[in-house]
């Protein structure tokens, strides 16, 4: 063959591979379709995977963007299920008052706080008094001694309770003779704590400066950075206005926001019924199909709704946020739409309310794929009303989280049919993964860690906390993938790495599915793809 020959037939060779927009290989990538494929390669055109494969991807496509992944492990991008992403970014800005040990830890960062910041009115999250040593829900005596005219709010770690200063008591219009239905204003004595449960929280709600266009705007910009940074592509979203909804698809549409958000509504009479009237809202990045309803409250606050009484606490069952008859009538109106349900049950009643309306509602409906958000204590006898038709919706961390005090505030023999995962994987064939965050931490590495190994970060307990509810690590990075995709009805287009799918990907320095137990906490996302677009970035151009 002459060298001209040569040069033409290079040419033609050349000019025979597809030009794509960016080719991954190299890589150990895992597909997470319903064969759990493995592939070394993928090119990806116009946000979407056009080609899944091996090693012969640099023969067949050509690229100016071409990332040699040098053997680490590439996953489907990841989904959380149960999420707070509008509130996240304005916590970055209020007092932080995770891990804090006593009222008195609490009170200093709030004075740190005020001195940095000094704010007209302090807001505040993340107390927990099961981690102290006195362990009753605080008083806030000393906090009116600190502030006794400028308004505190304290959010639980949780977000069931509020802890607030004599100040913003006033301001709400909170004394002795208040009552809530759905609420519980803790008093000692004939005496205000400062306590709020649960409903009573909304009468604080309303005296809370409304943040600006301006800020809501920096807070969601500043939430989606910590979502890429954690490898995250679609957060379902647990509860959000009309009005924050319209802002989010705003920034979508002007290309600021990138992340891919699952609405679920705010059961509200304004959000509730323009979205019903309007239907099915679905943009390339924004999903609002579903209502977000309240049972109950939370373990931690005491607000769970149980079927007997709490051990720690004789006589009280906890709160029901929602009349029965309202979650019975909400469900049947919803059955009828292309809408679904996801309800907040963390106590036995509370699922066993959500159960029996949902059975109720949708026996005439083939997959309606309703979720129950949380799900962690169920009685024995009703998980057999667990089935495909409904999804849990739990967050493993969770699990991890609660077991130091779960004996003492619901005894052993229900805390054994708490939290457990695989029981309910069993019975629905489904499940999703989310973190609560900002309730928990952001990770999804940490979700994933609770899930299959079911310790904390310290790795306690040694053994693993009720083990035999752990799920497989395949199972887990499904949960967090394409089951994430399938509760939010979009496993065609998202959820796995497959032939026709938009391009949500990760690249990690460690593989969750063959690492060591002790080496995947300290996983970190190397990078971060959004249609095929780098938007977090640790090692590439």
């Amino acid at each position: 063959m002459t060298k001209k020959t040569l040069l033409l037939f290079l040419v033609l060779l050349t000019s025979c591979s597809e030009s794509v927009d960016l080719i991954v290989h190299n890589a150990n990538i895992y597909s997470a379709d319903k064969l759990n494929t493995k592939h070394t390669s993928f090119a990806v055109k116009e946000g979407k995977f056009v080609y899944v494969g091996g090693d012969e991807i640099l023969s067949n496509f050509s690229s100016s963007n071409i990332i040699n992944a040098q053997d680490l492990p590439v996953y489907p991008g990841f989904i959380d299920s149960h999420a707070h992403f509008y509130d996240l970014g304005f916590y970055l800005n209020q007092v932080d008052l995770k891990d804090t040990r006593s009222m008195e830890d609490v009170i200093d960062r709030v004075k740190e706080f005020d001195a940095e910041n000094n704010k007209d009115f302090i807001l505040g999250r993340g107390w927990d008094q099961n981690d102290w040593n006195i362990k009753t829900f605080p008083t806030n005596t000393i906090l009116n001694e600190t502030f006794p005219n400028k308004p505190v709010v304290l959010r639980r770690i949780d977000g069931h309770a509020y802890l607030v200063n004599d100040s913003a008591l006033r301001l709400a219009g909170i004394d002795n003779s208040t009552k809530v239905d759905g609420g519980e204003i803790i008093k000692k004595g004939n005496k205000l704590t400062g306590v709020l449960i649960d409903n009573s929280m909304r009468l604080v709600d309303d005296i809370i400066p409304e943040p600006t266009k301006d800020e809501s705007i920096k807070a969601l910009l500043s939430a989606q950075d910590l979502a890429f940074k954690n490898g995250l592509t679609t957060i379902s979203d647990a509860g959000l206005s009309k009005k924050q909804i319209e802002l989010i698809d705003e920034l979508q549409k002007q290309g600021a926001l990138k992340i891919k958000i699952y609405a679920m509504i705010d059961n509200d009479p304004i959000s509730l019924e323009h979205f019903l009237k309007l239907g099915p809202y679905k943009t390339d990045r924004l999903n609002v199909r579903s209502v977000k309803v309240y049972v109950d409250g939370a373990l931690g606050s005491r607000g769970a709704l149980l079927i007997n009484d709490y051990s720690d606490r004789k006589g009280y069952r906890g709160i029901i946020r929602t009349p029965i008859d309202s979650i019975n009538n909400l469900a049947f109106r919803l059955a009828g739409t292309k809408f679904q349900m996801n309800t907040h049950a963390i106590g036995d009643k509370a699922n066993r309310i959500v159960l029996n309306a949902y059975r109720n509602a949708l026996f005439d409906y083939r997959d309606p794929r309703w979720r129950i958000e949380h799900a962690q204590v169920i009685a024995k006898e009703d998980f057999d009303l667990f089935n495909p038709k409904i999804i849990p919706s739990v967050q493993p961390t969770h699990a991890t989280s609660d077991m130091y005090w779960l004996n003492d505030r619901i005894g052993s023999s229900r805390a054994k049919f708490a939290y457990a995962y695989k029981e309910l994987f069993n019975k629905s064939k489904v499940i999703a993964f989310g973190t609560d965050f900002p309730v928990e931490d952001i990770s999804p590495i940490m979700t994933f860690y609770s899930a299959v190994v079911r310790k904390d970060i310290n790795g306690y307990p040694g053994e693993g906390f009720q083990v035999e509810n752990a799920i497989s690590r395949v199972d887990a990075l499904i949960a967090m993938t394409r089951y994430g995709a399938y509760a939010n009805f979009e496993e065609d287009e998202k959820g796995s790495i497959e032939v026709g799918k938009l391009a949500d990907f990760i690249i990690l320095d460690n593989d969750l599915i063959t690492s060591p137990e002790n080496r995947i906490p300290l996983t970190n996302i190397v990078a971060t793809f959004i249609n095929g677009e780098l938007v977090f970035n640790r090692r590439y151009n």
